[in-house]
């Protein structure tokens, strides 16, 4: 390894005022001309670790607010310093490699992204290189001997991914415990287990709960507030799903309708099936959304995030047919995916369809639309996800994110701007089942298991779906009411301006509300009129939706009093006073039902 004063002449000089150049939108252009100057939280940043001098350092910084450009001023500041004299920097996937590569060229750091553990040490013309924590876990020995190497400066970027397993955590801390300097990144302070975070502090807070503590953060409100991220427009879809269950039965449900966890994840599956009309629908809806966008932003994309190889390849079908060009379709974590998603980034194309790997640290900062077409459900990932599409380059840029209404997805949405840290222990979670859906319970769903003569007798089979616009969610309030795809009320959603401020987008949400209002009381008017009466099929939506959710609020609570599984209580009710299970119940059965539950727990008292 080759320290700063010994580079080769003619090497680029490495220094802060090097640092100064990089563009805290990197690789795009920074916001408002920012390019010659750290923005105002990178700089509070950077002052706070110059004057602590840590060892260790976690900076917790919403996706899009510019980690990379905070990290690599950090490494030309230790390397002018002569603190440090080698960096290793760790990155989720192998495109984020070459990514970092990238960015350090810029400020006269120079980063092998190729490096493989089969080389044994690093280039001498490199400062350092770039890894993934997989490599890192296979060969913890080879990496602590690289990092004893030197005067060593190690990165993580997006640590949280050091307790993605046991191992993984050890090997981190085997490789990198003797490193002079050690700078955690995140954007995602906290994991939906509790596997350890290497070399992050986590302190008890006022319920005794260890919870990792940020030497800096950075969260999605002050980031929006400050213009460093776009204000992100919700757009939920609800609907009516047919599917067959593994038992042979027909099952019929609203989708989100605050069902159990299995109803509520087979009607998200069946919404997701690329054979329905749901995802079709929902597609054509965002396609005319990014249109919109286009016509203010014309180099606008749109992204769909798959849950799998196949709903992927048949998405991109489905936008062919909608839009007339060929998506990018972007498939595994490989060079050749690597390179399309740069083609796309760099390109005006309208969209790429990609599996989970588009989720975390991949920059296009063109995305302005996306479908959230996956069943993943975890805090972690839907932040990355939304992550994807937050950063901005100019004034005004909006995102918008096409959501089912499934309410773990709902509930996350709405919470958006809250800065999360990762808990080492439980927290009482009483309550929490009528609103996150775990990514378990998915997986039960999705599961397709043998058929057998004592079990299963048929796979689940989706049958079939349609979509129906539901609401607008945005800054922790709720816009809109159920209407048809197509109507005027969706396309007065659809069709809001591409560039807005965050105060604009709110107003505006407000008088297509509004107007949505007028619209509905003057076909009431006229039925009334007419001397008929005027259909309001979304109002019963609405109605049984709010029915199912206060019936299993209440056999949740007499469960926790009593014991019983949730199934027997639903069933002694269905005993007591008649109906079908509850996505077929009308409202007066359902109402039957939480009469008799606040009796029972009425007379218990």
């Amino acid at each position: 390894m080759t320290p700063p004063s010994d580079r080769p002449s003619g090497a680029r000089q490495v220094g802060t005022s090097a640092a100064e150049h990089l563009s805290p939108a990197f690789p795009e252009r920074a916001v408002r001309g920012t390019a010659s100057k750290l923005r105002a939280w990178q700089q509070e940043a950077l002052d706070l670790y110059l004057h602590k001098s840590p060892r260790d350092f976690l900076a917790a910084a919403t996706p899009g607010a510019g980690k990379t450009t905070f990290a690599l001023r950090i490494a030309t500041e230790l390397l002018a310093s002569g603190t440090i004299n080698r960096i290793t920097i760790v990155a989720p996937t192998e495109h984020l490699k070459s990514q970092w590569a990238d960015a350090a060229h810029r400020v006269g750091i120079r980063i092998d992204p190729n490096f493989r553990n089969a080389d044994g040490r690093a280039g001498r013309h490199y400062h350092g290189v770039v890894v993934t924590y997989a490599q890192v876990a296979t060969r913890a020995a080879l990496h602590r001997s690289m990092t004893e190497s030197g005067r060593s400066l190690v990165i993580l970027d997006e640590v949280h991914h050091g307790g993605d397993a046991l191992s993984w955590g050890d090997a981190i801390r085997e490789a990198f415990e003797p490193a002079t300097r050690r700078l955690s990144l995140t954007g995602t302070p906290f994991r939906s287990d509790t596997s350890p975070i290497p070399f992050v502090e986590y302190l008890p807070d006022e319920k005794g709960i260890r919870t990792s503590r940020a030497d800096y953060s950075y969260g999605y409100g002050r980031a929006l507030a400050d213009g460093v991220v776009r204000p992100v427009i919700f757009l939920s879809y609800a609907g009516r799903m047919r599917w067959r269950t593994r038992s042979g039965d027909e099952m019929e449900a609203n989708l989100g309708a605050g069902d159990t966890k299995d109803i509520t994840a087979q009607a998200w599956r069946t919404a997701l099936n690329p054979e329905g009309d749901w995802i079709p629908s929902v597609l054509a809806a965002a396609n005319r959304r990014l249109t919109e966008v286009r016509n203010h932003v014309p180099d606008a994309g749109g992204l769909v995030i798959a849950t799998d190889h196949f709903a992927a390849r048949a998405y991109a079908d489905i936008l062919l047919k909608i839009t007339g060009e060929q998506p990018t379709v972007v498939l595994s974590d490989e060079k050749e995916a690597n390179d399309r998603i740069a083609q796309f980034s760099a390109g005006t194309s309208r969209w790429m369809v990609a599996v989970r790997m588009v989720s975390e640290g991949v920059d296009v900062p063109r995305l302005g639309v996306g479908v959230y077409a996956t069943s993943a459900s975890t805090p972690l990932f839907f932040a990355q996800a939304i992550g994807r599409f937050v950063r901005t380059r100019r004034r005004g840029e909006t995102a918008s994110i096409f959501l089912p209404t499934v309410p773990a997805l709902m509930a996350l949405a709405q919470t958006m701007e809250l800065e999360r840290d990762h808990a080492l222990d439980r927290e009482d979670r009483e309550g929490l089942e009528e609103i996150l859906l775990d990514d378990d319970a998915l997986g039960d769903a999705n599961r397709t298991e043998a058929a057998s003569a004592d079990a299963d007798l048929f796979d689940f089979k989706a049958l079939a779906s349609d979509a129906s616009f539901d609401r607008v969610l945005y800054d922790g309030g709720e816009f809109g009411f159920a209407a048809e795809v197509g109507s005027l009320e969706e396309l007065d959603f659809l069709g809001l301006p591409g560039l807005l401020e965050p105060d604009q987008v709110r107003e505006l949400l407000q008088a297509r509300q509004a107007k949505q209002s007028r619209r509905t009381e003057g076909r009431k008017r006229v039925a009334e009129a007419l001397g008929g009466e005027l259909h309001e099929a979304q109002a019963l939506h609405r109605t049984l939706k709010e029915q199912r959710k206060l019936l299993n609020t209440l056999v949740g609570m007499r469960a926790r009093r009593t014991g019983e599984a949730h199934a027997s209580i639903h069933a002694e009710l269905r005993r007591m006073v008649g109906g079908p299970p509850v996505p077929q119940a009308s409202v007066a059965q359902l109402q039957a039902r939480i009469d008799l539950l606040r009796k029972i727990a009425t007379s218990s008292h």
